[in-house]
Parts: structure tokens; C-alpha cells; sequence
């Protein structure tokens, strides 16, 4: 069986830069197990795939160990790739996914995500997660992930946490973020558990960053910067109860792998 496959980078104008995506249009669902392997044998952070549906596409995400239930660079990039390799010919893509409904829409060069909103709740301080950060956080929060707060954006790049320490932590992934010099907020996303210890980009994660610096800033629309090595640009808007993801995508690759 051969299956075309694409490399794209996304939140990013330019190739080696924002968070790549392994992209696989399928035909028909395979097994979990076979999903599974093909997103091993990338070694990406995340491989999407999508089978066309009545009136959209079904699309699911597996880092190279586990199938996760929201990815928002890897959507991006599966919309990349329908605009700009398949022939998807409308302004709007519906994907339904593990996380419900999820609706990309090309607007020039940007593609922006309607994702739902994950607004964390506080908790305490915990000294575990402060260990495995080596830094201590003024506030820590919990949605999906943790999110602990800095003071300002050097903190945020220098942190060098203990991996090992933070697949302790009850949470898929840990989030840390703190104004930015140049830009509303900036982050960084751990996510060890997954198989995946530093994310360059990550979407979801600001499902849950815009909600609680919209609330802060009492903005409605952020710019931000994930700043990673990598580093990675993220247009952003609250909108009730849904955010609004937006940025830019690249191809890096185009080939075809045989199963």
C-alpha cells in the first residue's frame, strides 16, 4: 500500500522555523495500531490523518507514541496541505475530530483555526512541579495541561526542566508563560508524557493561554510567540466560549511512504 505524505511547517513563514507536521490523506480509516506506527516511524511531534466524510473530513492526531485528542499545529497543517496540494477549492474546511467539531478558514496566507476554549482553573502550588521546572512559578493553573506563570519572558527562556520529573506530573503536558517584551504573551509547552519533551508550537496549548490572557490583558485579540528554538508566530482572538487560532504554514516535503 503506498500513501502520500506531506511535511509541513506550521506557525511559521519559513521552512525549518514553527512546529512540523507530518500530514496523510487516507482513503479509508486504517487500524489504530498502523496509525500508530506510521507516526512512530516519522518521529514528528505530531502526525495528522484524514478521511473525507459526508460534508468535511474526520481528522485524529498521534504523537510518535499515543493518539491525542486536539492538536492545533497539525490541523493547520492538514488545511495547508487541502488548499495547497489537493485542490480544496472553498475558504472554509469543517474537520470533526475527538474534540468535537473544528472549522479552519483561509483568509490569504493566514489559516485560522475555531477551536473550542479550555479556560484553566487555579490550584495550588505544587513543589513537584517546581522541581521539575527548576523554577518557581507565581501562579499555576489547570486545564487539559498545566499552565504556571512567570514574572517575564527571560524566565520563560530560561527554563531547562528535568524530563523525567515532569512525566510525574498529572497532566498531558505543562505550559509556561508570562507577558512578552514584544508581543502580549509568550509560552513554552512540556510535554514529556507524550513522547514529546519540548513542543516548538503548540495550538492547543493556547486554547488554554488565550482564555486566561484575554481575562488578564482584558483583550480580546493577542499576539503571541511560542519561543521555542524553533519559535513560532500566533495570531489570536477570544470569542466566548471558542478561540481563534491563526497563523501561517510551509511545505517542507511531499513524498509517499509503502506499507
Amino acid at each position: 500500500m503506498k500513501l502520500q505524505l506531506f511535511q509541513i511547517d506550521a506557525f511559521t513563514d519559513k521552512v525549518f522555523g514553527g512546529n512540523p507536521a507530518a500530514v496523510c490523506p487516507l482513503e479509508k480509516w486504517l487500524k489504530p495500531e498502523l496509525l500508530q506506527k506510521i507516526a512512530a516511524e516519522n518521529n514528528l511531534p505530531e502526525t495528522a490523518f484524514f478521511v473525507k466524510n459526508s460534508y468535511g473530513l474526520d481528522i485524529r492526531w498521534f504523537t510518535p507514541e499515543m493518539e491525542i485528542n486536539l492538536c492545533g499545529h497539525a490541523t493547520l497543517a492538514s488545511a495547508h496541505v487541502l488548499f495547497n496540494h489537493l485542490g480544496y477549492n472553498k475558504n472554509q474546511i469543517i474537520f470533526d475530530s475527538k474534540s468535537g467539531t473544528l472549522k479552519v478558514t483561509k483568509k490569504g496566507e493566514i489559516l485560522c483555526l475555531d477551536f473550542p476554549s479550555n479556560k484553566p482553573e487555579k490550584i495550588s502550588h505544587s513543589a513537584k512541579l517546581e522541581e521539575a521546572l527548576g523554577a518557581k512559578p507565581i501562579e499555576v493553573y489547570k486545564s487539559r495541561d498545566i499552565l504556571a506563570i512567570f514574572e517575564n519572558e527571560k524566565e520563560i527562556e530560561k527554563i531547562n526542566p528535568n524530563f523525567e520529573l515532569l512525566k510525574q506530573i498529572d497532566c498531558m503536558g505543562v505550559i509556561v508563560s508570562a507577558k512578552g517584551k514584544n508581543c502580549d504573551f509568550v509560552s513554552r509547552f512540556f510535554a514529556p508524557k507524550v513522547g514529546i519533551n519540548e513542543d516548538p508550537v503548540t495550538g492547543s496549548a493556547h486554547t488554554t493561554l488565550v482564555p486566561y490572557w484575554a481575562e488578564k490583558l482584558e483583550k480580546k485579540k493577542l499576539h503571541a510567540f511560542q519561543i521555542s528554538k524553533r519559535r513560532g508566530e500566533l495570531f489570536c482572538e477570544i470569542m466566548g466560549r471558542r478561540v481563534l487560532i491563526s497563523g501561517k504554514a510551509v511545505t517542507y516535503l511531499i513524498g509517499e511512504i509503502s506499507i
